[in-house]
């Protein structure tokens, strides 16, 4: 069955064991999306949409109608709040594409945050009940949340977390995936969270080019820009269609409240996801925020700042190391992203102590005024804290205090 406004004229599907067709649920593929009045004029006189004609009702915080008193309101109420968003984005499509080497506009999704493409991608490929996603714990906690709710079940690979190195167990995924041809998802953290590590791209190429796995591997890169160069898996989407890469503007460009998710794969892929998504699923302040972020200028800035932080990081992991004789351990994981695993140990320093970490991470936010993130039950992860990198002056309070806090626990 063809899937729904995808040009006919698409080159063959490579590699050559993936269909498509074979993955995406059939009541999906038979699916005639629904067609907003956007889909079909953006200008003239709208009154096909039945918005409200006479704008919003928000009052407006000009003093005097002065610019000088304008509110950060202010210049979101003079967008056109009154009319449904596009519900295409093709500029922000246009220049993520440029961002990120892609083709086209073809290979780009977006998504409200990627949580929203975490959810579409099981919607759209597993059937509730009887087929499974795959999960290589310790890994983000939404990939299963998703899977719980669509009553799709989980099947779990751990990483290698032997000396904190959390590396991709290839052979092992592979003989879960001959074992079990439910397997529809692989979902891969690369930074991950909570560790920090890369996945290497060769492991991910082992598992797109394996014949017995039929299905796609997601590829979340949330933190890649905090990375070296070239570590993306955005570099082989061209060659597989069973590849989709998730990104984000929360991260790096420090845009969390906006909640910009990216899907990147080959045309096939972004279709179905658009043929299923909600028809205004970006709002306009969202897109309107997303194109200055996009923009050359701000993104100098934003790479910029990223240098900003990759210092940082090393210089607060050698500030930790200052009070390591208090019960610190050295940072686990690779440190591939805006924050660093630290295991708090015994009073004795001989080994990871979870419930020190969780009192010092009760007592940091409690009495110190410093929130930080207990991951002690997380697999790989004993005793161990969670650590954003802040400003200079966050990162000396957190190490200030987390001293404080580790001779008084």
């Amino acid at each position: 069955m063809p899937i729904h406004g995808l040009p006919s004229s698409i080159d063959p599907l490579r590699p050559s064991h993936f269909n498509i067709e074979a993955v995406i649920r059939p009541n999906i593929l038979a699916l005639h999306p629904y067609r907003c009045a956007r889909d079909d004029y953006q200008s003239g006189i709208l009154l096909d949409a039945n918005e409200n004609s006479l704008g919003h009702s928000i009052a407006s915080t000009k003093a005097n109608g002065s610019a000088a008193h304008e509110s950060p309101i202010d210049a979101f109420l003079s967008q056109d709040l009154h009319r449904y968003p596009d519900p295409a984005q093709l500029e922000i499509k246009s220049r993520i594409a440029d961002l990120r080497g892609l083709p086209g506009t073809d290979h780009v999704f977006l998504g409200v945050g990627s949580d929203e493409v975490i959810d579409l991608l099981m919607r759209i490929c597993c059937k509730p009940e009887q087929e499974s996603v795959l999960l290589t714990p310790p890994t983000y906690g939404m990939y299963a949340v998703c899977a719980q709710v669509n009553d799709v079940k989980v099947v779990k690979v751990p990483l290698d977390v032997e000396a904190g190195k959390f590396a991709l167990r290839t052979e092992e995924v592979k003989k879960a995936i001959a074992s079990d041809p439910s397997i529809k998802l692989i979902f891969l953290c690369s930074p991950g969270n909570p560790t920090g590590t890369l996945i290497d791209l060769a492991d991910v190429k082992a598992l797109l080019d394996f014949p017995e796995f039929k299905g796609i591997v997601i590829v979340d890169e949330a933190y890649i820009d905090f990375a070296p160069e070239g570590s993306s898996a955005v570099s082989l989407v061209k060659d597989y269609a069973n590849l989709c890469v998730l990104q984000t503007l929360s991260k790096s460009f420090g845009l969390a409240a906006i909640r910009l998710g990216v899907a990147i794969a080959q045309p096939p892929l972004i279709q179905v996801l658009t043929n299923t998504k909600a028809p205004y699923n970006i709002s306009t302040p969202t897109a309107s925020l997303a194109l200055s972020a996009l923009s050359p200028s701000s993104l100098l800035i934003m790479r910029s700042k990223i240098s900003t932080i990759q210092q940082s990081r090393n210089h607060l992991i050698s500030s930790l190391a200052s009070i390591s004789s208090l019960g610190l351990g050295s940072p686990i994981g690779s440190n591939h992203a805006n924050f660093v695993m630290i295991p708090i140990l015994d009073r004795a320093c001989t080994k990871p102590d979870n419930e020190r970490a969780k009192a010092a991470y009760i007592k940091m936010a409690e009495t110190k005024g410093v929130v930080v993130r207990y991951r002690g039950s997380e697999l790989g992860c004993e005793g161990c804290l969670r650590i954003t990198i802040g400003t200079d002056e966050e990162n000396k309070a957190v190490v200030e205090r987390l001293a404080e806090v580790l001779k008084e626990t």
